[in-house]
């Protein structure tokens, strides 16, 4: 079923054109995530396809009603159906005081709630935790309609995708399968643009070859010998006059063939990010950071009761947990070396959060990064490059960036600086994906040791080596990967019911057992016998499934 329809659509800012796409289906089957670099048009685009935004050219032809959920707008029923306030974990009347992942989830709840047949969702996972997430994909895969989703959480858009649509100079293309498909599809053209650029060039070169051997033969033809007589001689001139301008021809058609050749442009490959650490910024520490039997309280409320943790040298460790477990609390704590915290005193420190405190808003986005780098201004300059800071663009005012653009200078700024170790609070925020990758590829090459808080799954899996956990007012270390960690916290909540299965039916055992030496009629012992044989089966079957 077509729900949406757009055709000939352009949108400008002023004079400078935004979006340019001349035909876009939207079907009741697909589920799309949008990508592109930020400022790129995403929201836009979803605004107009939602007729929330005319376009200034073109038409949008929505066919059935739809559901929108955004971060910058507050719900607009302000009640939802007590049996969705029940499944979400939220009240049903919306209320300002709401925390910002409560909000987010009645947002999507009251999108729900409606008998929508597709739903417009921008940055849906904002504000919520790694289960509120998790908790989020169940719901919108639950959900019978068409979803349009911007996202930079590319677990999500994996999960819930079976198309790409990416925005880049303002054109829209479609792309088949989830985001991991994506990407995939973009090194093949990558690689394909790469063969046709180094086809073209063997092709110009054979064909400018062919021209300079012909030249040559041109060059070559021989003039008349002294010994022969005028009208030999005139003849033979005639004769090579004519073969002359027969290679002269032949080098004019090369020429055409080559001016006809479809002209590739060179693919532009990206530098690798290789950040060495100087012999000034080593540690030999085993351990950078200790924390032994500390304690937070505010109020009442107790964060921390005698817990224990530790950052070894060279590790990359993820704290994680659910908003309000006290993730930033520690990190606070560490900066602050408060009671019970011991940092070695060969650690040199860098700390990112979402104030972007560290830059200077009157300096350029050069002066910036290199006011305390320890790199050349040519690194300085890849690593922007690289975040889609180019040319005389590096000179630009800090105080005239986006959000995210200040998150991203912010980013490169801490990472040239001489520290040995980076605690980094939601680096990942405000980000576009294709930056993220960036920041991926710049953290794994980083030689030094990392502590650091994120919600996006990806990230936390691309990164980091160990995982930190808040849980029962304890910090916890695991020493493995995510996907490691994800494995054994869920076997982990298997045994567990496991277990209790196991308990309840034990219970019921030394009932039925009880009862059974209990003096009996004929048919109701028969009947706690035959219970007995079943649960005893049921015990046996359990044990031996779990190990």
């Amino acid at each position: 079923m077509l729900l949406v329809e757009l055709n000939n659509v352009k949108k400008y800012f002023g004079d400078r054109l935004i979006l340019e796409i001349d035909d876009l289906k939207i079907y009741s089957e697909d589920n799309i995530g949008i990508v592109g670099v930020n400022g790129v048009g995403k929201t836009t685009l979803i605004n107009i396809l939602s007729k929330r935004l005319k376009p200034d050219e073109g038409y949008v032809k929505l066919h059935r009603r739809y559901g929108y959920v955004s971060q910058l707008e507050d719900s607009k029923s302000k009640i939802i159906s007590g049996e969705l306030a029940s499944k979400f974990g939220i009240k049903t009347a919306w209320n300002d005081n709401m925390s910002g992942g409560e909000k987010t989830k009645f947002k999507i709840a009251e999108a729900l709630d409606l008998d929508n047949l597709i739903i417009f969702a921008d940055e849906p996972t904002s504000n919520l935790d790694m289960d509120g997430i998790d908790f989020i994909e169940n719901r919108f895969s639950d959900y019978n309609g068409s979803l349009v989703i911007i996202s930079h959480d590319r677990r999500f858009l994996d999960k819930l995708c079976n198309k790409i649509l990416e925005i880049e100079n303002g054109k829209a293309k479609i792309y088949n399968g989830n985001y991991s498909d994506y990407q995939e599809q973009k090194v093949q053209e990558r690689e394909r643009a790469k063969f046709e650029y180094e086809k073209y060039l063997k092709e110009k070169k054979r064909l400018e070859e062919v021209i300079n051997k012909t030249k040559l033969k041109s060059k070559n033809i021989k003039q008349a010998p002294k010994r022969m007589g005028n009208s030999e001689a005139r003849l033979h001139k005639m004769g090579g006059q004519k073969a002359k301008a027969g290679l002269d021809n032949a080098v004019k058609n090369v020429r055409k063939r080559i001016e006809h050749l479809e002209e590739k442009d060179k693919p532009v490959e990206q530098s690798k990010i290789k950040l060495d650490i100087l012999e000034s910024s080593r540690t030999y520490s085993k351990i950078l950071v200790k924390g032994k039997n500390i304690n937070k309280s505010f109020g009442n409320n107790v964060i921390f009761k005698n817990a224990n943790f530790y950052v070894e040298n060279g590790s990359r460790v993820a704290l994680i947990g659910p908003n309000g477990c006290g993730k930033s609390t520690l990190i606070n704590m560490i900066m602050n070396k408060e009671k019970g915290i011991k940092i070695s005193k060969t650690a040199k420190i860098g700390y990112f959060n979402q104030d972007l405190n560290i830059l200077n808003k009157d300096k350029s986005i050069l002066e910036n990064v290199m006011e305390s780098s320890i790199y050349s201004e040519n690194f300085a300059r890849l690593l922007l490059a690289r975040l889609l800071f180019k040319g005389e663009g590096v000179y630009k005012k800090v105080n005239m960036l986006s959000g995210g653009e200040l998150v991203k200078i912010s980013f490169v700024k801490i990472l040239l600086e001489d520290f040995n170790m980076l605690i980094l609070d939601e680096p990942t925020n405000y980000l576009d994906v294709a930056s993220l990758e960036v920041i991926e590829e710049a953290l794994n090459e980083y030689e030094r040791t990392l502590l650091f808080i994120s919600h996006d799954r990806q990230f936390v899996k691309s990164v980091a080596n160990q995982i930190m956990t808040i849980e029962d007012k304890k910090i916890n270390l695991f020493k493995g990967k995510y996907e490691e960690f994800l494995y054994r916290k869920n076997k982990t909540i298997k045994e567990r019911e496991i277990e209790e299965k196991i308990i309840l039916l034990n219970n019921r055992l030394s009932v039925v057992m009880g009862k059974l030496n209990e003096p009996l009629e004929k048919g109701k012992k028969e009947k706690l016998e035959k219970e007995f044989q079943q649960i005893s089966a049921e015990i046996k079957k359990i044990k031996s499934r779990s190990y």
